[in-house]
Order: C-alpha cells, then structure tokens, then sequence
C-alpha cells in the first residue's frame, strides 16, 4: 500500500514508507529461520506450539536443556547462545511448560 500511496503522492510530505527490518533479522535467526518465520508471521499476541511442532520448524532435535530446563528458554545473557534467538528476533518470549512439552510464546509489547 505505501507504494501505492508514494505513487500516488498521497503520503504526507518528508513522510516515508517504513523499512522493514524482517529480512535482516531472517538471516540472524540462522538456522532456525522456519521458527523464527512462523512466529514472525502470526499475528496472534499468543503462540502455543508443542516441542514436536518446534522440532519439525527447525528440523532437528531440541537439544536435552531445553526439555529439562527452563532457563534455556529465556533470553540468553550476552555472549551466551541458549537457542533464544529466533524468538527474540520475532519479538517474542518463550514461556515453556516442561511437563505438557510446550511453549508459549507471547509477542513483546
């Protein structure tokens, strides 16, 4: 619509269309680039996803720590990787329920 709308010299002047910053965000989000686009493109402030269903958008494995320790969801200290990032990245935050093996992950206001 913003191209539309600069085409049409509709946009209010010194006004531009917004940069979207997903792509760059895409390629720091590595390999889990699928997480990171699906809960990039969901618009619900809620995401609920079992860690089956995590597994299959990374394709691989969870690593043991994030089964057995919450912590592993939350975001890393600096220089510390913890497997946060496609979240963080999507701006979310990762709540797991260790015994039902899911995640909920709520969009960051």
């Amino acid at each position: 619509m913003w191209q539309w709308l600069k085409r049409r010299n509709m946009l209010p002047r010194g006004e531009s269309a917004p940069v979207s910053t997903a792509p760059q965000r895409r390629r720091q989000a590595g390999a889990s680039q699928l997480l990171f686009d699906y809960l990039e493109e969901r618009y619900a402030q809620t995401v609920v996803l079992t860690f089956e269903q995590i597994e299959d958008l990374l394709g691989s494995d969870l690593p043991e720590p994030a089964r057995r320790d919450d912590g592993w969801w939350h975001e890393p200290e600096p220089g510390t990787t913890s497997g946060s990032r496609a979240w963080t990245l999507a701006g979310r935050t990762a709540k797991p329920n260790l015994q039902a093996q899911t995640v909920t992950f709520e969009r960051v206001p």
